[in-house]
């Protein structure tokens, strides 16, 4: 476990630029989100802020390796599709072929999953399956950003858990990423809460479940095993069964896996008669 005073005054110093900075430039952000054009609804702004304050508290607090590199570069792009989606409204399948081109500059630069179960996976392999998780898991917290600050308090959770976790196992690089991405999500979540002032859009949610999905797989956190398959699963568990059971419902309707409809976990807790706040917190826990 890292007990280095200077690397947790580190870490929190990452959390708290990250979320001052989030905090202080989303009222920018949505002042520029007017100017362009880029909502949907009256109040609905970008979480283009978390962006910013994740990438100037790593610049900051953390060291550029090559993994760094892949998931700072995958994931702008990330961040400009989900810009040029919220205001140009693109088509499922373009938006998807750019996430695959995100994941596998991610995964092209080291971060990939090695090791699954206790087996170690053949390096062909390795390939395929990690570009699948990171494009999973980035639909998926995007498609779970349904009700006011559900998405941004389930990145904050995980992005916590893998702090915690990161700090156990002396990963110092996964603890700062952590700390920034969840000061980041901290600071907008005043703004995204019930009754929401600011949506984030697909830029923040995608955002989100991009570097969860690469930092989930990056450093000795891809040669644990219990860290490489159950926390990740864990950590990430609302997201990827809410996902799964609504690519079955909709093929078992016959319908495309991509099609929207309300049957979300989130939308059958409204259903069930909880207001949004009872909602958010019942997935929270």
């Amino acid at each position: 476990m890292i007990m280095d005073p200077n690397f947790i005054v580190k870490v929190l110093l990452s959390l708290i630029v990250a979320a001052a900075l989030a905090f202080a430039v989303t009222p920018l952000v949505k002042r520029l989100a007017q100017r362009v054009g880029a909502m949907d609804v009256p109040k609905d702004e970008r979480g283009l802020a978390i962006f910013f304050a994740f990438l100037i508290a790593v610049l900051c607090f953390a060291g550029i390796d090559r993994e760094l590199r892949g998931i700072l570069l995958g994931a702008t792009i990330i961040v400009v599709l989900g810009i040029l989606d919220d205001i140009l409204t693109l088509n499922a399948l373009p938006k998807f072929a750019v996430q695959i081109v995100a994941a596998v500059i991610a995964v092209l630069h080291g971060c990939r999953i090695e090791h699954f179960m206790g087996f170690r996976l053949a390096t062909w392999l390795s390939y395929p399956v990690s570009v699948i998780w990171i494009v999973a898991i980035t639909n998926a917290v995007n498609l779970i950003d349904g009700l006011d600050g559900l998405a941004v308090g389930v990145a904050t959770i995980s992005s916590l858990t893998m702090l915690v976790i990161a700090m156990l196992v002396s990963e110092s690089g996964v603890a700062l990423l952590m700390a920034a991405l969840a000061g980041g999500c901290i600071g907008f979540m005043p703004y995204n809460l019930n009754p929401a002032k600011i949506f984030m859009g697909d830029t923040g949610s995608t955002f989100l479940g991009f570097v969860l999905a690469t930092v989930s797989i990056q450093g000795l956190f891809k040669f644990y095993t219990i860290i490489s398959f159950a926390v990740p699963f864990l950590m990430l568990g609302l997201p990827l069964f809410d996902t799964c059971f609504a690519i079955l419902r909709r093929i078992a309707k016959g319908q495309s896996p991509m099609a929207p409809d309300r049957s979300h976990v989130h939308h059958r807790l409204i259903d069930m008669g909880f207001n949004q706040k009872q909602a958010v917190a019942v997935l929270y826990i």
